[in-house]
């Protein structure tokens, strides 16, 4: 090799030097450097089983919410349909003295406005506060069919984060109940105590905010439904109080 840096040039032989000092540090280099560890990832089960037991309720709980938020937004979705030339048609047939086909026409529809208005046009002829009283507890049991279940909305709502807080207690014993096991106070010694906390505070606050919006949008539902019947209900009663009638 020293023969060989000899025989070349000055210019060379200095980089013949250079190109071999060169590829000896990056072998050293590619020895020295661990390989890169792969990164660790968390699935979302594996995230809820740390949450420990008291997850259990919390996903029950999330069951029934979304049982609940579907479950109503079908029935109410239903209750809210009818034909908006329902009311105008009725009146026509009031005002010609075809009952018959007023009554055909409230029962053709299934929605609450139809029922009540049902319920006040076979009581026609009847004074006209008893027809309204008839009417009134008509849409009374509507409303009270149409609010079913809604409540148990607002009930998890409350409860879940309660549960959570449960999920953040246990975490918190679990914690000191380790530690008072060992002197050596690193954060593997703390982390299952931490991870039960965390995450069950955080599953009861996901569930609770998810019955609240349920609970929330329900009722604004039901508030149109509501009003929807007690416009039809007034525009009954001018069609019976009407000169013409």
């Amino acid at each position: 090799m020293l023969n060989f840096l000899l025989l070349q040039s000055p210019a060379n032989a200095a980089i013949t030097v250079a190109d071999t000092a060169k590829k000896g540090i990056n072998a050293i280099s590619g020895m020295a450097t661990p390989a890169p560890k792969a990164e660790a990832s968390l699935s979302l089960l594996e995230m809820v089983m740390k949450g420990g037991y008291i997850m259990i309720p919390l996903c029950i709980l999330s069951i029934l919410a979304i049982y609940f938020i579907v479950e109503r937004w079908i029935v109410i979705s239903k209750a809210s349909r009818l034909d908006p030339n329902f009311m105008h048609n009725v009146k026509d047939a009031i005002l010609s003295g075809n009952f018959e086909s007023a009554k055909t026409l409230c029962k053709s529809n299934t929605s609450p406005v139809a029922r009540m208005i049902e319920k006040g046009v076979v009581r026609i002829g009847q004074p006209v506060r008893e027809i309204e009283e008839a009417m009134g507890n008509v849409g009374k049991i509507e409303i009270y069919r149409i609010e079913r279940n809604v409540g148990y909305l607002s009930l998890i709502a409350k409860l879940a984060p309660m549960f959570g807080f449960i999920g953040t207690i246990l975490g918190v014993i679990k914690l000191f109940y380790a530690l008072s096991l060992t002197d050596d106070f690193t954060i593997k010694t703390v982390s299952d105590g931490l991870y039960t906390k965390m995450v069950s505070s955080a599953g009861g606050l996901i569930v609770g905010i998810l019955a609240f919006l349920g609970y929330f949008i329900m009722n604004a539902k039901v508030e149109k439904v509501i009003n929807k019947m007690e416009k039809s209900n007034v525009e009954f009663m001018d069609i019976l109080q009407e000169p013409g009638k």
